[in-house]
């Protein structure tokens, strides 16, 4: 994709759908006065990623964007590189599974064993192979301003989501300078990233240029994640972890944390930082209206 077709509209790319079928579901409970209330929760179902031959994970999902799942799972494992000749993926839902192809023979059997991925935040058993294609990454210097954060700030926390609909659900957005242009939810906020990775990977998107922005925290693994897909700048709502700032530091990643409203706080390259806004002139965030349930 070029970039010339993304910036043709404001409009997102891809934006959360919280009405699609399949997603959440009512649930009847009671509230702290005894009264009955029906509330929306957010459905999550198991997905089977296969490369070729191999099964490779069971991941947790809310089952939106399969292909994007599964391919963007397997780069960021480095299991797919951005020249591999993928030559099909299929999903089949009623199986649960999704099947990526490619051109060239894959044998990860004494790499991968078959792992259940869950829906909580520490996914330990992928996190030594990500590190181990962590040791080259060099990110590109790229100038953030931060006109472009308060305004993906407030576009991004005001978009319909899910997220806003029943909570307990992750957002990630891949953003060109202050235009947010994919924005995925999950359970897991990894697949929320993984999901990003698939169609960048399915689009032949480059890196270099863009944000990525995550209401989760920034963690090590979501740090590592950011730097193998080439992004040179992570934003977040939620704080840091030390280990986090400690490899955002070492590969050369901008990382941006507790960004709400007038407030933001940069712990790795500061000096990409290009401060074109005054904090005075942006709107204090308002409480958030609408959301039913809590991430």
């Amino acid at each position: 994709m070029q970039l010339a077709r993304l910036e043709d509209t404001g409009d997102y790319l891809i934006a959360p759908d919280p009405s699609a079928a399949r997603l959440t579901r009512a649930v009847m409970g009671t509230d702290h006065t005894g009264a009955e209330v029906a509330t929306n929760v957010v459905e999550e179902r198991p997905l089977t990623i296969f490369l070729n031959a191999q099964e490779v994970v069971t991941a947790m999902t809310i089952g939106d964007y399969p292909d994007y799942l599964a391919l963007g799972f397997l780069r960021n494992q480095g299991m797919l590189s951005d020249d591999d000749d993928i030559t099909g993926v299929e999903y089949d839902e009623e199986l649960e599974t999704v099947i990526v192809r490619t051109a060239r023979k894959t044998d990860y059997e004494e790499k991968m064993r078959k792992k259940t991925r869950t829906s909580g935040c520490a996914v330990g058993t992928v996190f030594g192979d990500m590190m181990e294609g962590l040791q080259d990454v060099r990110l590109p210097a790229t100038s953030v301003r931060t006109s472009w954060l308060y305004a993906l700030s407030a576009r991004i926390n005001r978009t319909p989501s899910l997220y806003l609909e029943a909570g307990a659900i992750h957002g990630t957005v891949l953003c060109h300078e202050a235009r947010p242009l994919v924005y995925m939810e999950d359970v897991g906020r990894h697949n929320a990233v993984d999901k990003i990775a698939g169609w960048m990977l399915s689009e032949k998107v480059q890196a270099a240029d863009k944000l990525l922005y995550t209401t989760g925290r920034l963690t090590s693994e979501m740090v590592i994640k950011t730097a193998m897909m080439g992004i040179p700048v992570l934003a977040s709502r939620s704080g840091f972890t030390a280990w986090g700032v400690e490899i955002a530091r070492e590969v050369g990643l901008t990382l941006i944390g507790r960004m709400k409203g007038q407030r933001f706080i940069c712990l790795s390259g500061e000096d990409r930082l290009i401060r074109d806004a005054n904090p005075d002139d942006v709107a204090q965030e308002p409480r958030r209206a609408g959301r039913k349930g809590a991430m």
